[in-house]
């Protein structure tokens, strides 16, 4: 699995849904940060992750 720190992690999303990338599951919140999940082209899955906490920045 491939994972990549993003900034706005809930309007990355929404883009990639909009331009037909396939998004698996929910956002999950967490107390220091979210993560959301898509399939790349290959089918290999990539977490996105946005900080919460100013301490991952």
């Amino acid at each position: 699995m491939f994972n990549y720190m993003v900034e706005n992690l809930e309007k990355l999303i929404k883009v990639l849904k909009e331009e037909g990338v396939t998004i698996v599951g929910k956002i999950e919140e967490y107390k220091y940060c979210n993560f959301g999940r898509v399939l790349d082209n290959n089918g290999n899955k990539v977490e996105l992750w946005e900080s919460i906490d100013s301490a991952f920045l």
